[in-house]
């Protein structure tokens, strides 16, 4: 195999597992978010945080060099799961 790809493969490779376990403690924070919102009878949603975080990482998107709707795409994705995670332990 060709080494240079092999070196760019492999990048790849760890910044993937980096993501992964970024992803998993995020999910960490944000079921006990979820867990604190449940206890005190908050709403699962935050429209206005959603709101604030989408704009604030598209700027960091544009900043970084990166398409802000793939970064806004990918957030949706992110916060529908916590907005899940959140109502199910406020029906628990």
């Amino acid at each position: 195999m060709d080494e240079t790809l092999q070196r760019y493969r492999q990048s790849i490779d760890n910044i993937d597992a980096a993501l992964v376990f970024m992803l998993a403690e995020r999910f960490k924070v944000t079921q006990a978010v979820g867990q604190h919102k449940a206890r005190h009878a908050l709403p699962p949603a935050d429209p206005g945080r959603e709101e604030r975080q989408i704009a604030r990482l598209r700027q960091l998107a544009l900043e970084a060099d990166l398409d802000p709707d793939f970064t806004e795409k990918f957030l949706r994705f992110i916060i529908d799961e916590v907005i899940r995670h959140h109502e199910r332990a406020r029906d628990a």
